[in-house]
């Protein structure tokens, strides 16, 4: 495996764990509610700001992926989908990326 491949492999982790962190704890803290914690995503202009920032970042990675799976036909990429929307863009990039950059057979 080349070290590029790693290097993302490594960001997809630290990009589904360090986040999910951070999820984790405020939803323990409030009563594991998911709709809290989508309200505070929209508590001020800054923070919606970066939501909207990161939903449009799903999105157009999420329509990279279906046009590159469609040519590529590397079907376990689509994988990098629901972890975009699950964990975050953090995480679904840079496995899309490492999945991406395995070597055609």
């Amino acid at each position: 495996m080349t070290p590029m491949r790693w290097i993302y492999l490594a960001l997809a982790i630290w990009g589904a764990i360090h986040p999910m962190y951070y999820f984790m704890s405020y939803l323990a803290a409030n009563e594991w509610s998911l709709g809290a914690l989508i309200d505070a995503w929209y508590v001020n202009d800054s923070t919606t700001g970066l939501t909207w920032d990161l939903t449009i970042a799903a999105v157009t990675l999420t329509i990279w992926i279906i046009a590159e799976v469609a040519v590529r036909r590397n079907w376990v990429a689509l994988i990098a989908i629901p972890a975009t929307y699950c964990i975050g863009v953090s995480c679904g990039l840079p496995l899309y990326l490492f999945l991406r950059s395995k070597p055609i057979t």
